[in-house]
């Protein structure tokens, strides 16, 4: 049903402890919020420990990854060795003006708004709206600030360490990405308070 692949060598699969640490809570939401089967797109994928997991955990669903670091899709493609629910991963730059991919069920996407301009985000959240299909679902993961206050002085932290290494980044505020989320149809409907001080926000299409 959903084809196989050909990946690259293991030697080219990358690690992220993060993605590890925190791949079964994010599952354990997506089991909640998602139907049994569907077609998602994953954005920025990074290494790929994400949507290897997601594939085996959610086996309904065809999973599409993409990033636009080259490293990272030959890293994506090692991770998903085996696994006929994920398609080869594609390069994608969320704010080129044509992602040139279909309509999909859900996308994911992880910790990616804070280590980007906030034109990327917005960028995000106008694809978003473009490429899911009616009734889909935009999940979010990562920190965010609520009501103008860090959740929790790690948070505060990372915040100034972004800000120090671009000025551009920094962890979002999450009535701000809401607001713009709304102004593209993409309507927050549940909030997931998630382990380290993270966020899963879940955002259902018009």
């Amino acid at each position: 049903m959903f084809g196989s692949q050909s990946t690259p060598p293991m030697t080219s699969r990358l690690h992220s402890p993060a993605a590890e640490r925190n791949r079964i809570p994010i599952t354990e939401v997506l089991r909640q919020v998602l139907p049994a089967q569907g077609a998602a797109l994953e954005i920025a994928s990074g290494t790929g420990q994400h949507v290897a997991h997601f594939a085996v955990a959610l086996p309904g669903w065809q999973w599409q990854p993409s990033d636009p670091d080259a490293q990272l899709l030959e890293s994506i493609g090692s991770w998903a060795q085996g696994l006929a629910n994920v398609l080869p991963a594609v390069p994608l730059d969320v704010t080129a003006p044509d992602w040139r991919l279909p309509r999909y069920d859900a996308i994911f996407c992880a910790n990616m708004i804070h280590i980007a301009p906030w034109n990327a985000c917005l960028a995000l959240l106008r694809g978003a709206a473009a490429h899911l299909r009616p009734e889909g679902l935009l999940v979010l993961y990562g920190p965010y600030r609520i009501a103008g206050r860090h959740t929790a002085p790690s948070n505060q932290a990372f915040d100034a360490d972004l800000r120090q290494r671009d000025p551009a980044w920094g962890v979002r505020d999450l009535e701000q990405v809401q607001d713009v989320a709304q102004a593209q149809g993409l309507h927050l409907q549940q909030r997931f308070e998630m382990p380290a001080n993270n966020q899963c926000l879940v955002f259902r299409g018009g």
